[in-house]
């Protein structure tokens, strides 16, 4: 399953609605880090699709919700459960460091 992009008005229906985690990538189109992240989300999401919900946020054309988590650097990735963000990584890393980062949300 590739992630899914979500904007300030479906934030809450996509994130804090589901019923499993939701690792949200806040990035903007300007961000070399940014669309470095973007394949290894891609691969992370259809790995692990069955346990996490990976959702996009584009922080320039959605800053209600970046303003809200007070979203300082991108790419930070805020990991969702319950409708509340649990944890977050910032900043671009390899797959097998964000399995290892965010494995007690894959269990």
């Amino acid at each position: 399953m590739k992630p899914v992009n979500v904007t300030d008005e479906t934030f809450a229906e996509e994130v804090y609605n589901s019923d499993k985690p939701v690792l949200v990538d806040f990035w903007a189109k300007w961000c070399r880090p940014c669309l470095m992240m973007a394949p290894v989300l891609e691969e992370f999401a259809e790995e692990y699709a069955d346990k996490i919900k990976v959702a996009k946020l584009d922080v320039d054309e959605n800053p209600v919700i970046a303003s809200k988590y007070r979203i300082m650097s991108i790419p930070t990735m805020g990991v969702f459960v319950n409708g509340k963000m649990v944890d977050k990584v910032i900043g671009f890393m390899p797959k097998e460091h964000l399995v290892e980062k965010l494995s007690k949300y894959l269990k």
